[in-house]
């Protein structure tokens, strides 16, 4: 029996009620009682990736000794050592996972063969799981694909055999380089992973800094023991030119274009003031920024800045450093949980819900930085509406908890003045923004340095075609073959289908098939309008 231990909402049930309710599921037969956290209504983020690991099990532990049958935890216990942790400080007597299988359904496997470190682990993103499953589509998994489709790929050692065996170069290891190369490699693919840069990663390395985001380090952690163990030789600090693939020395029967994306600069007058940043700038290369900023672009870019900018001082990068405990601690006082469960609901009485997308002036401020942030979008409506559809409402309500972020829609940006300062129009309204700096966050350019010809592809005519037959099938996926928001989801998921479609182009897909439920809800949204 599953039991609500903590509501997370106004006038929710009190400790005592929790403790009757679970005597009389007992005595009513139970064999297991397994915990709840939150009602859907909570407004208090309960598994999504913000949400420190294991953090709830203190509910599950506070009712042992009051009934005398098994309790199971749950909520972000996504490994084998966080539950080996609860289970050892006796805070439960089981441990609950569901995420973790679709990211690796041989977690318990790898787990008991001693092989964690090869474990795929649950990112707790929810992008293609359950905001699939509210969009009709086919609950799956951003770090594997496979998950929930997995008639369409046949097991990786029944594919390849030697007669049909291709030499494949993949260029860029970020996302999508990562997935095709070692996918093709567990098809029996002789591969070879080419990168500028001087470890794997790509985008990647930038959204681990981001608070919240820090599990991205177990994905990187994951391709990397992949890519030893699959045999793919890697290259870094090794940047490909066009010659390189037109001589073509090495006869790599296909190049595989990963090669990500470049920051867009929006035509602004004045953009090019040295107090203007690119989001790159500063996520990778760590620039200084100062205390009052203001952000073009209110996408998923602009809001990972906006909150690695109000938890990040210039002299430290505490993503890295802080213990699990540290982080829990913090969550619970910035969304005002009762560590205790002592409070009806389990809230304490003076936060704020986070169901308001307005400034709630909490000022959760765990650093030192004072940093003041206005973030802007040219479209109208809220900021962050193409935000994932679980997920989203938490990244707005996080930025307005601070106290400390404009989010401003409708603006047409008229130029950067000499000081660097921001002029933009909202409305009928002329604003000057005196700012420390501005950051780009505008949007993505495909890198398509690499390509002989426009589309990418093997085919074409005249010396465009001769050049691409020379080089041989050309293919190019993740943000080089689109780019728009940066979709790791999207990347993964072209870079493992691409890697099967090489191996029997015939019976392979680059697209996962639309499910009957998704058709429904889309005419029915039709139908609506």
């Amino acid at each position: 029996f599953r039991l609500s231990m903590m509501d997370l909402i106004k006038d929710g049930s009190d400790w005592k009620e929790i403790q009757l309710l679970a005597q009389a599921i007992e005595d009513a037969g139970a064999t297991i009682i397994n915990t709840g956290i939150g009602w859907h209504e909570a407004r208090i983020p309960t598994i999504a990736t913000l949400v420190p690991r294991g953090a709830f099990s203190f509910v599950t532990a506070k009712l042992r000794g009051s009934v005398g049958v098994p309790l199971c935890t749950t909520n972000r216990i996504n490994g084998p050592r966080v539950a080996e942790d609860i289970l050892e400080a006796e805070q439960a007597d089981l441990v609950s996972m569901a995420r973790p299988f679709l990211a690796d359904p041989e977690l318990l496997t790898k787990s008991k063969q001693g092989r964690a470190d090869e474990i795929n682990t649950c990112i707790g993103c929810n992008q293609a799981c359950l905001d699939h499953t509210f969009l009709g589509k086919t609950a799956s998994c951003l770090v594997n694909p496979r998950a929930g489709h997995e008639l369409e790929f046949a097991p990786p050692t029944q594919v390849t055999q030697e007669e049909t065996r291709k030499k494949i170069a993949v260029v860029g290891a970020g996302p999508a380089g990562l997935a095709c190369a070692t996918t093709a490699a567990s098809l029996g693919h002789d591969v070879t992973l080419y990168d500028n840069a001087s470890e794997i990663g790509g985008q990647f390395n930038m959204a681990k800094r981001v608070p919240g985001k820090e599990e991205f380090y177990e994905t990187l952690r994951y391709f990397g023991v992949e890519l030893k163990k699959r045999g793919v030789k890697v290259r870094l600090n090794h940047p490909i030119s066009k010659a390189t693939m037109r001589d073509n020395e090495e006869r790599f029967d296909a190049w595989i274009l990963a090669t990500g994306v470049h920051p867009r600069t929006p035509p602004i007058p004045g953009i090019g003031h040295p107090k203007v940043l690119s989001y790159i700038d500063v996520l990778k290369h760590k620039v200084p920024v100062g205390e009052r900023v203001a952000i073009i672009g209110a996408g998923g870019i602009g809001f990972d800045v906006a909150e690695y900018l109000l938890h990040h001082n210039d002299d430290e990068d505490e993503s890295e450093s802080k213990s699990n405990q540290h982080r829990i601690d913090e969550f619970f006082q910035q969304w005002g949980v009762d560590q205790q469960n002592d409070i009806r609901g389990g809230l304490k009485p003076n936060h704020q819900s986070a169901n308001n997308d307005s400034s709630t002036n909490n000022n959760n401020n765990n650093n030192n930085n004072n940093r003041r942030i206005h973030l802007l979008q040219r479209k109208k409506g809220k900021l962050g509406a193409g935000l994932g559809k679980t997920t989203g409402w938490i990244h707005r309500a996080t930025l307005a908890q601070s106290g400390r972020v404009e989010m401003i829609g409708n603006v047409s940006y008229e130029k950067v003045d000499e000081n660097g300062n921001l002029h933009v129009k909202n409305g009928n309204t002329t604003r000057v923004l005196e700012v420390d700096n501005i950051i780009l966050c505008a949007g993505q350019e495909s890198n398509r340095d690499l390509l002989e010809h426009n589309n990418g592809s093997s085919s074409g005519s005249g010396a465009a075609a001769a050049a691409a037959a020379a080089v041989g099938n050309v293919h190019t996926i993740g943000g080089a073959y689109k780019a728009g928001e940066l979709d790791a989801k999207r990347a993964i998921d072209m870079g493992t289908r691409l890697a099967y479609k090489l191996t029997d182009p015939d019976n392979y897909s680059m697209k996962a098939p639309t499910s009957d439920e998704e058709i429904v809800l889309r005419l029915m949204a039709k139908w609506m309008k």
